[in-house]
């Protein structure tokens, strides 16, 4: 599933050909996908300016003339989600559900799966839609930093990694990323949040920052489906220090990784490095 380093490559792919231009069309090719796409939205969307380009958590916001009169168009990848830039007038393939053209360029979103999201929000407030109003902090935020996860998370007993993944706390943090910043920082992702001390979360915090920039960098995790705008894929997870190496050694001690599920996921760790 494509996290938050994924979506902002995405965004990042994008900004040299969307924002300024003028959508000249918009087609959709399916009445549906996690949620119903909302009717006359390619009319709704056609004659607008984008503006901008945002991101919130795993959702794209596109900026679309919001404060004189337009909205937002937002976007979600979902679990297999990609966007891809092509030529106006490139015939469509399987799975292409949706297409937002302008003078010199065809945004085109894919989705096998079905999972994603296509929705509309009137007016400038894109905060105030429903399903990004109950998100949590992003993580590469200032106001991201070990006293403010030390302070939420005093009453909260259960173990630390599936709360780091928890949307409604953190946005946008992963399987993936979740599991390779506690590895930095040295918490097991068993120990429960509330027994790990204000010094150890001022570790985490940065591990965690550290962790989403470098795969940002990478250009994401290409683990299944997810590919940039240009069609090429990314590489962190070729350097991942724990994830998917059940049974390897571990870069730091040589001991075996483990490998245990943990809320339905996979997680993977070093039982000697990390405590």
């Amino acid at each position: 599933m494509p996290e938050l380093p994924e979506v902002e490559v995405s965004r990042q792919g994008l900004l040299p050909y969307l924002p300024g231009e003028r959508i000249v069309g918009a087609c959709i090719r399916t009445p549906k996908l996690r949620h119903d796409i909302p009717a006359g939205l390619a009319n709704r969307l056609t004659g607008l300016r984008i503006d901008a380009i945002l991101r919130r958590g795993k959702y794209l916001l596109f900026d679309c003339e919001s404060k004189r009169g337009g909205g937002w168009l937002i976007l979600h990848l979902g679990m297999s989600g990609s966007l891809r830039l092509v030529p106006p007038g490139t015939p469509e393939k399987k799975h292409d559900h949706f297409d937002l053209v302008v003078a010199r360029t065809t945004l085109r979103l894919r989705d096998p799966r079905r999972f994603g999201a296509l929705l509309w929000h009137e007016g400038a407030n894109v905060d105030a839609h429903p399903l990004l109003a109950v998100l949590g902090i992003e993580p590469l935020s200032p106001d991201f930093d070990g006293d403010w996860l030390h302070t939420v998370t005093r009453r909260r007993s259960g173990p630390i990694k599936p709360l780091l993944m928890d949307s409604h706390l953190v946005v946008g943090i992963g399987n993936i990323y979740a599991a390779e910043s506690l590895f930095h920082a040295g918490i097991s992702p068993l120990r429960a949040a509330n027994r790990i001390s204000l010094e150890r979360y001022r570790t985490l915090v940065p591990a965690i920052r550290s962790t989403l920039e470098a795969s940002i960098a990478a250009g994401g995790s290409s683990v299944r489906d997810y590919v940039h705008s240009d069609g090429g894929a990314g590489c962190f997870q070729l350097s991942c220090a724990v994830y998917d190496r059940a049974g390897a050694p571990c870069t730091q001690c040589g001991k075996p990784i483990h490998n245990i599920r943990q809320a339905g996921r996979s997680t993977f760790y070093c039982t000697h490095c990390q405590r």
